[in-house]
């Protein structure tokens, strides 16, 4: 007779042994973190959960690029000290905001269903609306632009080198309201979270693949938990999404074939194709834009991560030294 996997009895939602969800304070973290609550709940209704909001590094630090202050770890790394020490039993976080390589002891146990990966492109009040087919052209001459992505801001300068940039960090809606007060014409954010908020009105026009490649992981939500806590993993598999999971696979595989630093401008997109297939694009480039290289593979799903490296290492051998 084959053996049945049984999870644990979870306490009362009262017990101070309720499942603890590591999250950020941001509203778009909780809101993902809620997410996850509910696709747990869908599955194991009254399962005693809370959030345990952490305050991270990247989010106490907003004067300076992430690159300046050791990298997008900053975001993850005081969840990942709370989920090594048992101070919460697993996290939520934005994929992409999760390191190639997580320290060891944590693992990602499984990731929601990807919302849409691309970016958008936001204007500030009174800044001529854009044609949605070509954004890029019709914002202003030498605008300025906030972001503190150098992905994004590489593949702007690349197709409007006249444009100006400045830093902007912070949550969604201290970005917006940066930009309604006139420090820039325009910023890009990702779709998935103006929608998880309810904002996509402010969106002037989602940016195509082909003209803003996404970051890795955009739009995934991710849980990481401890390596050896299998209950508490099992549990998680129950609500991982294969299709996600694929991608996921695929495009953090370019990434650590790359083994570029967070000052590197990288995205990489897979794109499920019918009869098993995959279709992956990556993007490799300089800060200002004056080199960009993107290529694409394509292949069976099952060869995913052997796609990133493959993909990641091409990118690599084809680009200046200067670049890594």
């Amino acid at each position: 007779m084959s053996a049945v996997l049984s999870l644990p009895t979870w306490p009362s939602i009262d017990s101070p042994a309720a499942l603890r969800l590591g999250t950020r304070g941001s509203a778009l973290a909780r809101t993902q973190t809620r997410m996850v609550m509910e696709a747990l709940d869908a599955i194991r209704p009254g399962l005693p959960m809370r959030q345990e909001v952490i305050s991270t590094a990247g989010d106490r630090m907003q004067d300076r690029r992430l690159a300046d202050l050791g990298g997008k770890g900053l975001f993850a790394k005081d969840i990942h000290e709370a989920l090594l020490d048992g101070h919460v039993d697993f996290a939520v976080h934005s994929l992409k905001d999760l390191e190639t390589e997580l320290p060891r002891g944590i693992a990602i146990a499984c990731v929601l269903p990807r919302e849409d990966p691309r970016d958008a492109l936001v204007l500030a009040p009174g800044c001529p609306p854009t044609e949605r087919a070509l954004p890029f052209p019709s914002l202003p001459e030498a605008g300025r632009i906030g972001t503190a992505s150098v992905r994004r801001q590489a593949q702007l300068l690349h197709a409007r080198p006249d444009l100006r940039f400045g830093l902007l960090r912070g949550n969604v809606r201290t970005r917006l309201e940066r930009l309604e007060g006139g420090d820039f014409v325009a910023t890009l954010l990702a779709v998935a979270g103006l929608k998880r908020l309810g904002l996509t009105h402010r969106i002037a026009a989602v940016l195509e693949p082909e003209a803003m490649l996404p970051a890795a992981g955009q739009g995934i939500v991710a849980v990481t938990a401890r390596e050896n806590d299998h209950h508490t993993r099992a549990l998680l598999a129950r609500i991982d999404d294969p299709a996600a999971r694929l991608a996921a696979r695929a495009e953090r595989a370019v990434l650590h074939a790359l083994d570029g630093s967070c000052r590197t401008p990288a995205g990489a997109f897979a794109r499920p194709l019918p009869g098993g297939e995959l279709l992956l694009t990556a993007m490799l480039a300089r800060p200002d834009g004056s080199f960009l290289l993107r290529r694409s593979l394509r292949g069976q799903q099952a060869d995913a991560a052997r796609m990133g490296a493959e993909l990641g290492a091409a990118l690599r051998a084809d680009s200046p030294e200067d670049i890594l």
